[in-house]
Formats: structure tokens, C-alpha cells, sequence
């Protein structure tokens, strides 16, 4: 079986937005302690289970069926395909941002990790201090907080950095 992840893709123009977008706002605030236990047991659950566990979650969640954990990893063609069929101004701006991102931290890596402010073109001021790492895993969230700026300003700063391995779930 192959299977293709793809990203949820809503625009405010599609006539069943509003119901998709509800759909992805399925819990609440409200609901904190029900959460917080729901999480345990599930946590619980992959310590036991593994793998097993994660691929069920992931079927149950995302709605995606894989036999393994390799069945859900992205290639490099894939993630450049669905970068590719981004319209114009989507991908403008997430390329305008990728690059006020990594001129910040080549500035930052050109500090050796000492204490530093710098000041943006925009006249923010910004601080900083460096640690890259062998490698890192960085967590793109879904559902209420699916924000393209979340792999920004995690993968960016740690290629910069100089991280030689990049996980991204």
C-alpha cells in the first residue's frame, strides 16, 4: 500500500469552509482536565505499544492508514511537489519569510554564541544566544494551530545553525 500525506488545505473562499474549519476546532478550552487525562492514556498507550500505537493514533486522528511508520514519511519530492503547487502569493510570502528568518540567524551564527542584540529592517530588536545541536526534532501542530510559520521558525534557525539532522513530526 502507498500512502501520500498530504496537508489540509482550506480556503476561506470554498463554499464548505466554515464547516472544514469547525471541523478542525473539535475541542475547547473548556475541556482542559478531559484533555489532559485523554493524553496520559494515550501516552501511556505508546509506551506500551510503540509504533502499533502511533500508527492507530495516526489512522484514528489524521485519518491516515499506514502498515508502518516508513508509510508516513514524506519525501523530499512530495514536500517539494506540495510546495510547488502553492499559488503566487502564498508562496511569496512564505519565501519573504524564510528569508527575514535565515538572514536573522546567519547573523545570529556569525555572533559565536556570544550575548547579542540585532536590529531588524523593521526596527525590531532582537536577541539571541546559540547552541546547534546534532540533531533536533521539531513538532509542526495541527488542528487549531496548523501554522506554516511553525516549521519557519524551527527547521530554518536549526539548518542555520549548522544541525545535520532535521525531524519533523
Amino acid at each position: 500500500m502507498t500512502l501520500t500525506a498530504a496537508p489540509a488545505r482550506l480556503s476561506t473562499a470554498d463554499a464548505d469552509f466554515e464547516s472544514r474549519f469547525a471541523a478542525r476546532l473539535h475541542w475547547s478550552a473548556e475541556q482542559d482536565e478531559a484533555i489532559e487525562q485523554r493524553v496520559k492514556a494515550i501516552l501511556a498507550d505508546v509506551r506500551a505499544r510503540g509504533d502499533a500505537a502511533l500508527l492507530d493514533y495516526t489512522a484514528r486522528f489524521d485519518g491516515l492508514q499506514a502498515a508502518s511508520m516508513a508509510g508516513l514519511e514524506l519525501s523530499a519530492a512530495e514536500l517539494q511537489a506540495a510546495f510547488d503547487s502553492l499559488a503566487p502569493a502564498p508562496r511569496a510570502a512564505l519565501e519573504q519569510a524564510a528569508g527575514r528568518i535565515r538572514r536573522y540567524h546567519e547573523w545570529q551564527k556569525q555572533q559565536g554564541g556570544q550575548t547579542a542584540t540585532y536590529r531588524d529592517e523593521d526596527g525590531t530588536l532582537l536577541g539571541q544566544k546559540v547552541t546547534p545541536l546534532d540533531r533536533v526534532g521539531i513538532y509542526v501542530p495541527g488542528g487549531k494551530a496548523a501554522y506554516p510559520s511553525s516549521v519557519l521558525m524551527n527547521a530554518v534557525p536549526a539548518h542555520v545553525a549548522g544541525v545535520g539532522e532535521i525531524i519533523m513530526v
